[in-house]
């Protein structure tokens, strides 16, 4: 559990008493379309529609491209 810093609920995560609480649903499948993404099988704009369709959470391919730089720019 995080406390929450900004307005923005983080994709993978739900609000709960002013705490960021995980959802290992919406974790597992992007982490599962980050790696197709990488590995150029899907564009961003169809990672973005999978995930959406997946756990009805709505992420842009921008969100989506801000997610995997972020993980880049961190080594993972």
């Amino acid at each position: 559990m995080k406390r929450r810093t900004s307005s923005t609920i983080p994709f993978g995560y739900k609000l709960e008493e002013n705490y960021l609480v995980e959802v290992p649903e919406e974790l597992e499948a992007l982490e599962e379309i980050k790696k197709h993404v990488k590995e150029n099988n899907l564009s961003l704009r169809e990672g973005a529609e999978w995930l959406f369709y997946k756990t009805g959470r709505p992420l842009s391919h921008v969100g989506l491209q801000k997610i995997i730089a972020k993980d880049e720019r961190l080594g993972n």
